[in-house]
Protein backbone atom coordinates (compact mmCIF):
# COMPACT_ATOMS: atom_id res chain seq x y z
CA UNK A 1 0.00 0.00 0.00
CA UNK A 2 1.13 4.20 -0.38
CA UNK A 3 1.55 5.26 2.75
CA UNK A 4 -0.11 8.64 3.57
CA UNK A 5 1.52 11.70 3.07
CA UNK A 6 3.25 12.45 6.93
CA UNK A 7 2.68 16.54 8.14
CA UNK A 8 6.11 18.01 7.66
CA UNK A 9 6.19 18.93 11.17
CA UNK A 10 4.94 18.85 14.64
CA UNK A 11 2.59 21.23 15.92
CA UNK A 12 5.44 22.53 18.43
CA UNK A 13 8.00 22.95 15.38
CA UNK A 14 5.33 24.55 13.10
CA UNK A 15 4.03 26.90 15.71
CA UNK A 16 7.81 28.29 15.77
CA UNK A 17 8.14 27.95 11.39
CA UNK A 18 5.18 30.41 11.16
CA UNK A 19 6.28 32.91 14.50
CA UNK A 20 9.53 32.78 12.29
CA UNK A 21 7.98 33.65 9.26
CA UNK A 22 5.63 36.45 10.53
CA UNK A 23 8.89 38.46 12.25
CA UNK A 24 9.39 40.53 9.29
CA UNK A 25 5.30 40.37 7.84
CA UNK A 26 3.17 43.05 7.31
CA UNK A 27 -0.04 43.33 9.35
CA UNK A 28 -2.13 42.04 7.22
CA UNK A 29 0.15 38.71 6.89
CA UNK A 30 -0.47 38.70 11.12
CA UNK A 31 -4.14 39.50 11.07
CA UNK A 32 -4.44 36.43 8.42
CA UNK A 33 -3.18 34.13 10.84
CA UNK A 34 -4.88 35.24 13.54
CA UNK A 35 -8.27 35.32 12.13
CA UNK A 36 -7.28 31.35 11.08
CA UNK A 37 -6.32 30.65 15.04
CA UNK A 38 -9.55 32.39 15.79
CA UNK A 39 -11.34 28.74 14.50
CA UNK A 40 -12.59 30.45 11.44
CA UNK A 41 -10.63 27.59 9.57
CA UNK A 42 -11.19 24.75 11.81
CA UNK A 43 -12.62 21.46 9.37
CA UNK A 44 -15.55 19.68 10.73
CA UNK A 45 -14.76 16.50 7.92
CA UNK A 46 -11.87 15.86 10.22
CA UNK A 47 -9.26 15.58 6.95
CA UNK A 48 -5.72 14.78 7.45
CA UNK A 49 -2.61 16.82 6.42
CA UNK A 50 -2.24 14.86 2.97
CA UNK A 51 -5.59 16.74 1.69
CA UNK A 52 -3.76 20.29 2.95
CA UNK A 53 -0.76 19.38 1.45
CA UNK A 54 -2.81 18.67 -2.04
CA UNK A 55 -6.18 21.31 -1.50
CA UNK A 56 -6.47 23.96 -3.74
CA UNK A 57 -6.88 26.95 -3.26
CA UNK A 58 -5.32 28.08 0.11
CA UNK A 59 -6.97 30.54 2.34
CA UNK A 60 -5.79 33.77 1.11
CA UNK A 61 -3.50 35.54 3.12
CA UNK A 62 -2.02 32.02 4.41
CA UNK A 63 0.90 29.71 3.76
CA UNK A 64 -0.31 26.23 3.18
CA UNK A 65 1.66 25.43 6.33
CA UNK A 66 -0.21 28.23 8.11
CA UNK A 67 -3.29 26.72 6.82
CA UNK A 68 -2.71 23.24 8.53
CA UNK A 69 -1.20 25.07 11.59
CA UNK A 70 -4.50 26.85 12.19
CA UNK A 71 -6.32 24.04 11.82
CA UNK A 72 -3.94 21.90 13.87
CA UNK A 73 -3.78 24.11 16.58
CA UNK A 74 -7.87 24.41 16.76
CA UNK A 75 -7.50 20.42 17.40
CA UNK A 76 -5.22 20.58 19.73
CA UNK A 77 -7.26 23.10 21.77
CA UNK A 78 -10.33 20.42 22.27
CA UNK A 79 -8.49 17.18 22.27
CA UNK A 80 -9.76 14.83 24.71
CA UNK A 81 -6.58 12.98 26.54
CA UNK A 82 -6.60 8.71 26.17
CA UNK A 83 -4.21 6.81 29.20
CA UNK A 84 -2.16 5.66 26.29
CA UNK A 85 1.48 6.86 24.93
CA UNK A 86 3.21 6.56 21.54
CA UNK A 87 6.30 4.79 22.15
CA UNK A 88 8.06 8.38 22.00
CA UNK A 89 5.82 9.52 24.53
CA UNK A 90 2.91 11.40 23.05
CA UNK A 91 -0.01 10.91 25.02
CA UNK A 92 -2.83 9.55 22.38
CA UNK A 93 -5.64 12.02 22.03
CA UNK A 94 -8.99 12.37 20.31
CA UNK A 95 -11.24 14.68 19.42
CA UNK A 96 -15.57 14.42 19.02
CA UNK A 97 -16.06 16.34 15.51
CA UNK A 98 -19.33 16.74 13.44
CA UNK A 99 -18.42 13.99 11.32
CA UNK A 100 -17.78 11.97 14.25
CA UNK A 101 -20.68 12.78 16.30
CA UNK A 102 -23.42 11.80 13.59
CA UNK A 103 -21.67 8.33 13.00
CA UNK A 104 -22.04 7.67 16.66
CA UNK A 105 -25.33 8.97 16.69
CA UNK A 106 -26.38 6.72 13.87
CA UNK A 107 -24.71 3.36 15.25
CA UNK A 108 -25.76 4.29 18.74
CA UNK A 109 -29.49 4.32 17.45
CA UNK A 110 -29.49 1.42 15.62
CA UNK A 111 -26.99 -1.19 17.36
CA UNK A 112 -27.94 -0.19 20.87
CA UNK A 113 -31.56 -1.36 22.23
CA UNK A 114 -34.13 -3.74 20.80
CA UNK A 115 -32.22 -5.52 17.76
CA UNK A 116 -35.72 -5.84 15.02
CA UNK A 117 -35.87 -7.79 12.50
CA UNK A 118 -38.39 -7.27 9.77
CA UNK A 119 -41.48 -9.52 8.57
CA UNK A 120 -40.81 -13.20 7.69
CA UNK A 121 -37.35 -12.97 9.24
CA UNK A 122 -38.68 -11.81 12.84
CA UNK A 123 -38.49 -15.83 13.83
CA UNK A 124 -36.35 -17.37 17.07
CA UNK A 125 -35.31 -19.52 14.08
CA UNK A 126 -34.58 -16.82 11.89
CA UNK A 127 -32.42 -14.61 14.35
CA UNK A 128 -30.44 -17.77 14.97
CA UNK A 129 -29.77 -18.52 12.04
CA UNK A 130 -28.42 -15.07 10.92
CA UNK A 131 -26.14 -15.18 13.92
CA UNK A 132 -24.88 -17.89 13.47
CA UNK A 133 -24.23 -16.77 9.73
CA UNK A 134 -22.63 -13.70 10.53
CA UNK A 135 -20.23 -15.41 13.47
CA UNK A 136 -18.82 -17.55 10.35
CA UNK A 137 -18.57 -14.71 7.90
CA UNK A 138 -16.44 -12.65 11.00
CA UNK A 139 -14.23 -15.82 11.26
CA UNK A 140 -13.40 -16.33 8.06
CA UNK A 141 -12.95 -12.85 6.50
CA UNK A 142 -10.81 -11.73 10.11
CA UNK A 143 -8.90 -15.05 9.23
CA UNK A 144 -8.46 -14.47 5.68
CA UNK A 145 -7.23 -11.11 6.20
CA UNK A 146 -4.29 -12.64 7.84
CA UNK A 147 -3.31 -14.93 5.33
CA UNK A 148 -5.70 -18.13 5.56
CA UNK A 149 -6.80 -19.00 1.86
CA UNK A 150 -9.94 -21.26 2.65
CA UNK A 151 -12.80 -20.88 0.37
CA UNK A 152 -15.72 -19.19 1.92
CA UNK A 153 -17.49 -22.07 0.99
CA UNK A 154 -15.53 -24.68 2.03
CA UNK A 155 -15.30 -22.61 5.54
CA UNK A 156 -18.90 -22.35 5.90
CA UNK A 157 -19.55 -25.96 5.03
CA UNK A 158 -16.34 -26.72 7.82
CA UNK A 159 -18.38 -25.24 10.13
CA UNK A 160 -21.36 -25.51 10.02
CA UNK A 161 -20.95 -29.51 9.48
CA UNK A 162 -18.61 -29.29 12.46
CA UNK A 163 -16.02 -30.87 10.44
CA UNK A 164 -12.50 -31.23 12.00
CA UNK A 165 -9.51 -28.21 10.13
CA UNK A 166 -7.59 -30.02 7.47
CA UNK A 167 -5.40 -27.25 6.98
CA UNK A 168 -3.89 -24.43 8.55
CA UNK A 169 -6.44 -22.32 7.27
CA UNK A 170 -9.03 -23.96 7.89
CA UNK A 171 -7.70 -24.32 11.85
CA UNK A 172 -7.21 -20.26 11.76
CA UNK A 173 -10.87 -19.62 10.98
CA UNK A 174 -12.46 -22.17 13.35
CA UNK A 175 -10.35 -20.89 16.34
CA UNK A 176 -11.70 -17.99 15.17
CA UNK A 177 -14.89 -18.86 15.35
CA UNK A 178 -14.45 -20.59 18.56
CA UNK A 179 -13.13 -17.28 20.02
CA UNK A 180 -16.10 -15.15 18.94
CA UNK A 181 -18.53 -17.61 20.89
CA UNK A 182 -16.33 -17.80 23.50
CA UNK A 183 -16.37 -14.05 24.32
CA UNK A 184 -19.76 -13.86 23.56
CA UNK A 185 -20.27 -16.29 26.57
CA UNK A 186 -18.20 -13.90 29.12
CA UNK A 187 -20.29 -10.43 28.48
CA UNK A 188 -20.56 -9.90 32.03
CA UNK A 189 -16.70 -10.41 33.31
CA UNK A 190 -14.02 -7.56 33.23
CA UNK A 191 -11.54 -7.50 30.72
CA UNK A 192 -7.88 -8.82 32.32
CA UNK A 193 -4.45 -9.80 30.67
CA UNK A 194 -5.60 -13.51 31.32
CA UNK A 195 -8.73 -12.81 29.82
CA UNK A 196 -6.88 -11.21 26.73
CA UNK A 197 -4.19 -14.17 26.57
CA UNK A 198 -6.96 -17.14 26.77
CA UNK A 199 -8.42 -15.66 24.01
CA UNK A 200 -5.31 -15.15 22.04
CA UNK A 201 -4.60 -19.32 22.56
CA UNK A 202 -7.88 -19.87 20.96
CA UNK A 203 -7.25 -17.93 18.31
CA UNK A 204 -3.44 -19.57 17.86
CA UNK A 205 -4.32 -22.97 18.96
CA UNK A 206 -2.26 -25.25 16.45
CA UNK A 207 -1.69 -22.60 14.24
CA UNK A 208 2.35 -21.43 15.49
CA UNK A 209 5.64 -22.75 14.62
CA UNK A 210 6.01 -22.77 18.45
CA UNK A 211 3.02 -24.26 20.51
CA UNK A 212 4.66 -22.02 23.72
CA UNK A 213 4.08 -18.95 22.06
CA UNK A 214 -0.26 -19.11 22.39
CA UNK A 215 -1.58 -17.05 24.85
CA UNK A 216 1.56 -15.22 26.06
CA UNK A 217 3.23 -11.59 25.66
CA UNK A 218 6.53 -11.22 23.59
CA UNK A 219 9.31 -10.98 26.18
CA UNK A 220 12.32 -8.75 26.44
CA UNK A 221 15.30 -9.78 24.23
CA UNK A 222 12.79 -11.50 21.69
CA UNK A 223 12.60 -9.71 18.15
CA UNK A 224 9.50 -7.47 17.76
CA UNK A 225 7.28 -8.34 14.67
CA UNK A 226 7.35 -5.79 12.33
CA UNK A 227 4.78 -4.73 10.36
CA UNK A 228 4.94 -4.10 6.56
CA UNK A 229 2.84 -3.08 3.48
CA UNK A 230 1.15 -5.68 1.26
CA UNK A 231 2.94 -9.13 0.54
CA UNK A 232 6.24 -8.07 -1.74
CA UNK A 233 5.76 -4.88 -0.18
CA UNK A 234 9.46 -4.30 2.02
CA UNK A 235 8.01 -0.70 2.76
CA UNK A 236 7.99 -0.92 6.63
CA UNK A 237 4.80 0.41 7.99
CA UNK A 238 5.18 0.47 12.30
CA UNK A 239 7.41 -0.97 14.24
CA UNK A 240 5.40 -1.76 17.84
CA UNK A 241 6.33 -0.69 21.74
CA UNK A 242 9.73 -2.80 23.25
CA UNK A 243 8.50 -5.67 25.01
CA UNK A 244 9.43 -5.01 28.37
CA UNK A 245 6.38 -2.97 28.69
CA UNK A 246 4.25 -4.43 27.27
CA UNK A 247 2.74 -5.88 30.74
CA UNK A 248 1.98 -2.61 31.69
CA UNK A 249 0.64 -1.34 28.60
CA UNK A 250 -2.00 -4.62 28.52
CA UNK A 251 -2.68 -3.52 32.06
CA UNK A 252 -3.26 0.06 31.21
CA UNK A 253 -5.59 -1.46 28.12
CA UNK A 254 -7.83 -3.34 30.68
CA UNK A 255 -8.11 -0.29 32.97
CA UNK A 256 -9.26 1.20 30.22
CA UNK A 257 -12.16 -1.10 28.82
CA UNK A 258 -13.11 -1.18 32.35
CA UNK A 259 -13.57 2.14 33.05
CA UNK A 260 -11.05 2.75 35.70
CA UNK A 261 -7.31 4.03 36.46
CA UNK A 262 -6.46 7.04 34.14
CA UNK A 263 -8.84 9.43 33.07
CA UNK A 264 -11.68 7.13 34.66
CA UNK A 265 -13.36 10.18 35.68
CA UNK A 266 -13.39 11.51 31.96
CA UNK A 267 -16.78 10.38 30.12
CA UNK A 268 -15.55 8.21 26.93
CA UNK A 269 -18.53 7.58 24.74
CA UNK A 270 -18.95 3.61 24.45
CA UNK A 271 -18.15 3.53 20.75
CA UNK A 272 -15.06 5.69 21.24
CA UNK A 273 -14.04 3.40 24.01
CA UNK A 274 -14.53 0.04 21.94
CA UNK A 275 -12.34 1.86 18.48
CA UNK A 276 -10.24 2.50 21.14
CA UNK A 277 -9.13 -0.59 22.58
CA UNK A 278 -8.95 -2.03 18.83
CA UNK A 279 -6.61 0.50 17.54
CA UNK A 280 -3.98 0.01 20.77
CA UNK A 281 -4.41 -3.64 20.22
CA UNK A 282 -3.25 -2.94 16.76
CA UNK A 283 -0.36 -0.96 17.82
CA UNK A 284 0.96 -2.86 20.34
CA UNK A 285 1.14 -5.78 19.26
CA UNK A 286 1.26 -8.20 22.06
CA UNK A 287 1.76 -11.62 20.49
CA UNK A 288 4.62 -13.59 18.13
CA UNK A 289 1.12 -13.91 15.56
CA UNK A 290 -2.52 -13.61 15.82
CA UNK A 291 -2.80 -9.85 16.58
CA UNK A 292 -5.22 -8.75 14.79
CA UNK A 293 -7.67 -11.42 14.69
CA UNK A 294 -7.41 -11.39 18.67
CA UNK A 295 -7.75 -7.65 18.58
CA UNK A 296 -10.91 -7.96 16.46
CA UNK A 297 -12.64 -10.20 18.56
CA UNK A 298 -11.83 -8.43 21.51
CA UNK A 299 -13.17 -4.94 20.38
CA UNK A 300 -16.31 -7.31 19.24
CA UNK A 301 -16.60 -8.22 22.71
CA UNK A 302 -16.09 -4.54 24.01
CA UNK A 303 -18.73 -3.52 21.66
CA UNK A 304 -21.42 -6.33 22.92
CA UNK A 305 -20.74 -5.26 26.51
CA UNK A 306 -21.34 -1.65 26.01
CA UNK A 307 -24.67 -2.64 24.77
CA UNK A 308 -24.36 -2.53 20.81
CA UNK A 309 -26.07 -5.75 20.63
CA UNK A 310 -26.56 -5.60 17.08
CA UNK A 311 -23.29 -5.98 16.52
CA UNK A 312 -23.55 -9.57 16.85
CA UNK A 313 -25.17 -9.87 13.31
CA UNK A 314 -22.30 -7.51 11.35
CA UNK A 315 -19.67 -9.18 10.51
CA UNK A 316 -17.53 -5.99 10.43
CA UNK A 317 -13.77 -7.57 8.59
CA UNK A 318 -16.45 -8.74 5.81
CA UNK A 319 -15.94 -4.81 4.77
CA UNK A 320 -12.56 -3.86 6.44
CA UNK A 321 -11.15 -7.05 4.46
CA UNK A 322 -12.98 -4.96 1.06
CA UNK A 323 -10.55 -1.99 1.87
CA UNK A 324 -7.21 -3.18 3.36
CA UNK A 325 -5.27 -0.70 2.66
CA UNK A 326 -7.91 1.75 4.03
CA UNK A 327 -7.58 -0.14 7.12
CA UNK A 328 -3.76 -0.40 7.61
CA UNK A 329 -3.84 4.13 6.69
CA UNK A 330 -6.43 4.57 9.34
CA UNK A 331 -3.25 3.05 11.62
CA UNK A 332 -0.78 5.23 9.84
CA UNK A 333 -2.76 8.68 10.25
CA UNK A 334 -2.70 8.34 14.20
CA UNK A 335 0.93 7.81 14.21
CA UNK A 336 2.01 9.92 11.83
CA UNK A 337 -0.01 12.91 12.93
CA UNK A 338 0.81 12.65 17.17
CA UNK A 339 -1.54 10.05 18.09
CA UNK A 340 -4.86 11.84 17.31
CA UNK A 341 -6.99 9.03 16.89
CA UNK A 342 -9.70 10.82 15.84
CA UNK A 343 -8.55 9.52 11.93
CA UNK A 344 -8.88 6.06 13.30
CA UNK A 345 -12.33 6.20 14.46
CA UNK A 346 -14.13 8.14 11.99
CA UNK A 347 -12.85 5.59 9.65
CA UNK A 348 -14.05 2.51 11.59
CA UNK A 349 -17.38 4.56 12.23
CA UNK A 350 -17.84 4.77 8.65
CA UNK A 351 -17.19 0.96 8.01
CA UNK A 352 -19.67 -0.32 10.89
CA UNK A 353 -22.48 2.44 9.25
CA UNK A 354 -22.07 0.80 6.07
CA UNK A 355 -22.30 -2.62 7.72
CA UNK A 356 -25.48 -1.89 9.70
CA UNK A 357 -26.97 -0.52 6.48
CA UNK A 358 -25.81 -3.76 4.59
CA UNK A 359 -27.39 -5.76 7.10
CA UNK A 360 -30.80 -3.76 6.93
CA UNK A 361 -31.07 -4.49 3.37
CA UNK A 362 -30.00 -7.94 3.62
CA UNK A 363 -33.06 -8.44 5.69
CA UNK A 364 -35.40 -6.14 3.77
CA UNK A 365 -34.45 -8.46 0.73
CA UNK A 366 -34.47 -11.87 2.62
CA UNK A 367 -37.72 -10.41 3.69
CA UNK A 368 -39.25 -9.83 0.60
CA UNK A 369 -38.21 -13.36 -0.57
CA UNK A 370 -39.42 -14.92 1.39
CA UNK A 371 -42.77 -13.79 0.97
CA UNK A 372 -42.68 -14.27 -3.03
CA UNK A 373 -41.29 -17.84 -1.78
CA UNK A 374 -44.50 -18.61 0.28
CA UNK A 375 -46.77 -17.45 -2.74
CA UNK A 376 -44.84 -19.56 -5.31
CA UNK A 377 -45.67 -22.49 -2.96
CA UNK A 378 -48.71 -22.11 -2.85
CA UNK A 379 -49.15 -22.19 -6.74
CA UNK A 380 -47.48 -25.62 -6.91
CA UNK A 381 -49.13 -29.33 -6.55
CA UNK A 382 -47.83 -29.64 -3.00
CA UNK A 383 -50.19 -30.36 -0.22
CA UNK A 384 -50.69 -27.94 2.47
CA UNK A 385 -48.24 -30.48 4.65
CA UNK A 386 -45.51 -30.43 2.07
CA UNK A 387 -45.99 -26.64 1.99
CA UNK A 388 -45.63 -26.15 5.92
CA UNK A 389 -42.53 -28.58 5.66
CA UNK A 390 -40.60 -26.30 3.08
CA UNK A 391 -41.69 -22.74 5.01
CA UNK A 392 -40.63 -24.45 8.25
CA UNK A 393 -37.35 -25.46 6.55
CA UNK A 394 -36.81 -21.74 4.74
CA UNK A 395 -37.23 -20.85 8.67
CA UNK A 396 -34.44 -23.15 10.36
CA UNK A 397 -31.87 -24.53 7.77
CA UNK A 398 -30.56 -26.96 10.33
CA UNK A 399 -34.10 -28.46 10.57
CA UNK A 400 -34.50 -32.27 9.75
CA UNK A 401 -37.81 -34.00 9.81
CA UNK A 402 -38.85 -38.00 10.24
CA UNK A 403 -41.93 -39.61 8.31
CA UNK A 404 -43.32 -40.55 12.27
CA UNK A 405 -42.67 -36.54 13.59
CA UNK A 406 -44.28 -35.27 10.18
CA UNK A 407 -47.38 -38.26 10.75
CA UNK A 408 -47.89 -37.08 14.38
CA UNK A 409 -47.47 -33.32 13.67
CA UNK A 410 -50.73 -33.73 10.67
CA UNK A 411 -52.25 -36.37 12.60
CA UNK A 412 -51.77 -38.20 9.32
CA UNK A 413 -51.11 -41.97 8.93
CA UNK A 414 -47.08 -43.27 8.75
CA UNK A 415 -47.95 -44.18 5.20
CA UNK A 416 -48.78 -40.68 4.24
CA UNK A 417 -46.19 -39.20 5.86
CA UNK A 418 -43.87 -41.12 3.82
CA UNK A 419 -45.67 -40.07 0.57
CA UNK A 420 -45.80 -36.77 1.92
CA UNK A 421 -41.40 -36.94 2.52
CA UNK A 422 -40.29 -38.74 -0.19
CA UNK A 423 -42.67 -36.55 -3.08
CA UNK A 424 -40.86 -33.42 -1.52
CA UNK A 425 -37.50 -35.83 -2.18
CA UNK A 426 -38.36 -36.34 -5.73
CA UNK A 427 -39.28 -32.79 -6.33
CA UNK A 428 -35.95 -31.55 -5.34
CA UNK A 429 -36.59 -29.93 -1.95
CA UNK A 430 -35.27 -32.36 0.92
CA UNK A 431 -32.60 -34.72 0.41
CA UNK A 432 -32.38 -38.02 2.57
CA UNK A 433 -30.02 -39.80 5.28
CA UNK A 434 -30.74 -42.90 7.34
CA UNK A 435 -29.94 -42.61 10.51
CA UNK A 436 -29.96 -46.03 12.22
CA UNK A 437 -32.92 -47.89 11.27
CA UNK A 438 -34.71 -45.10 10.08
CA UNK A 439 -34.52 -41.76 7.31
CA UNK A 440 -34.14 -38.15 7.71
CA UNK A 441 -35.41 -35.11 5.55
CA UNK A 442 -33.53 -32.09 5.38
CA UNK A 443 -33.16 -28.87 3.00
CA UNK A 444 -31.19 -28.78 -0.08
CA UNK A 445 -29.03 -26.22 0.25
CA UNK A 446 -30.56 -24.13 -2.52
CA UNK A 447 -34.09 -24.25 -1.57
CA UNK A 448 -35.37 -20.76 -1.91
CA UNK A 449 -33.66 -20.78 -5.26
CA UNK A 450 -35.53 -24.01 -6.18
CA UNK A 451 -38.87 -23.32 -5.18
CA UNK A 452 -38.37 -19.94 -7.03
CA UNK A 453 -37.67 -21.51 -9.90
CA UNK A 454 -40.70 -24.19 -9.31
CA UNK A 455 -42.95 -23.54 -12.71
CA UNK A 456 -46.45 -23.07 -11.69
Amino acid sequence: MKAPVPPPYRLGELRERVIASLANADDERHFSVLRALAGGLDDPEYRPWEYYFRAEPVPEGLTREEWWYAVRTARASSARPTPFIMKDGTRLTFNLPDRFLRLNEEITAQARGQVELPGEVATQGMRDRYLINSLYEEAITSSQMEGASTTRRDAKKMLREKKDPRTRSERMILNNFLALEFVREHLGEELTPEFICGVHRTVTDGTLDEVEDAGRLQRQGEERIRIYGSEGDEQLLHVPPPAEELPERLQRLCDFANGVGEYASQYVPPLVRALVVHFMMGYDHYFVDGNGRTARVIAQWVMLREGFFLMDFVPVSRLLRRAPAQYARSFLEVEQDEGDLTYFLIWHAEVMCRAIRELHEYLARKSKEMEEVKHLLRLTELNNRQIGVIEEALKHSAMTVTAAAHADKYRVTLQTAHADLRGLEDGGYLMRVKRGRSFEWYAVPDLARRVRGTDA
